[in-house]
């Protein structure tokens, strides 16, 4: 056919039909055609064999081999790489890690230094928080079958604490004659503060010189009691501590005589305490108690309490606050 001409004269050209979808942009047409063909076509024998998708087992490899790849991975010498590493990697690496490890140690360093110049070593920052006197609470059965057990942890007691020992506070301390506090805060920070003496023969029947068994042979058994350390604490507030012991549980006749040793005070001149830099020889007191006239096969609960102004020994929430509570039968 002759191409017809339109009015004007201009020559009517064929129009042309838009591109496949196959030639389509970025292939998403091409994707959903062939999609939808899958779609329609049946399956094939072959695709039904799956076997043939399966992962095929890698080859068994022998110890030659493994030891040949070791030393690859160790040194790769067509690589000059040692454990996969170039010695550049290798040089950043240990760059890094150095500095890290040199920051730490000096920030670590800094924040001790710091601690350590804010504390002084004689005396405790802060000391709100220091339980009062007498919070110990032995869970203390004494029974005449025991005996030797008991008057072998008080002679324990006494001669591993050799400072107690008359020659070694003759030495060491000084006789101390007044009845108050032995105050040395005039002295320097760090200057050796003296200690008063305190004698093991003051502790008469009780000091296990002249009776080694301490009377539980003898059926009136001791024990000893002794306040806790506070640095710088004055009990009692110029007024010597006293110490009472009574019945808690039990019938109140059963425990008898109780006899003190030297005497049933602590007294002021063992305080105010220093601490161990400064108050090298320093030895706490000690009130010895003998139970003379105990009732033989009656169980009680003996209590014994720190009786002075500034010390609680009645708390409603702590029983064992300011005193100490034991068992006590002795078998005839």
């Amino acid at each position: 056919m002759e191409p017809t001409s339109t009015e004007g004269g201009a020559e009517e050209t064929p129009l042309k039909s838009p591109p496949h979808k196959v030639i389509l942009k970025h292939g998403q047409e091409l994707e959903e055609e062939q999609e939808e063909l899958a779609e329609h076509q049946p399956l094939e024998q072959e695709d039904l064999n799956f076997e043939r998708w399966k992962r095929r087992p890698l080859p068994k490899r022998t110890l030659h081999q493994k030891i040949d790849d070791l030393k690859t991975y160790l040194w790769n010498a067509e690589t000059n790489e040692f454990m996969g590493r170039s010695g550049k990697s290798w040089s950043l690496i240990l760059l890094f890690y150095s500095a890290l490890y040199l920051f730490l140690a000096a920030m670590f360093g800094g924040c001790l230094f710091c601690l350590m110049w804010s504390i002084s070593p004689y005396h405790p920052t802060f000391n709100d928080r220091v339980m009062p006197p007498g919070k110990y609470n032995p869970n203390l059965i004494i029974l005449l079958p025991l005996c030797s057990v008991c008057s072998f942890c008080l002679s324990l007691l006494l001669e591993s604490r050799h400072t107690y020992n008359d020659g070694a506070q003759e030495r060491k301390n000084i006789r101390c004659a007044q009845d108050r506090y032995f105050m040395q805060d005039d002295l320097e920070e760090s200057a050796e503060r003296k200690a008063c003496q305190f004698k093991r023969s003051w502790l008469g029947d009780c000091s296990g010189l002249q009776d080694p068994h301490y009377g539980y042979s003898q059926g009136r058994p001791c024990i000893l009691l002794r306040m806790n350390r506070i640095l710088g604490y004055l009990p009692g507030q110029g007024k010597a501590v006293n110490v009472t012991c009574a019945v808690k549980k039990g019938p109140p006749e059963a425990l008898g005589e109780v006899q003190f040793f030297p005497k049933s005070i602590f007294d002021l001149k063992y305080y105010p305490y220093y601490g161990k830099a400064r108050h090298v020889n320093y030895s706490s007191p000690v009130v010895a108690v003998r139970f003379a006239g105990v009732q033989y096969d009656t169980h009680i609960h003996v209590q014994c309490k720190l009786n002075g102004k500034g010390i609680t020994n009645d708390s409603p929430t702590d029983r064992y606050l300011g005193s100490v509570t034991f068992s006590l039968e002795v078998g005839a």
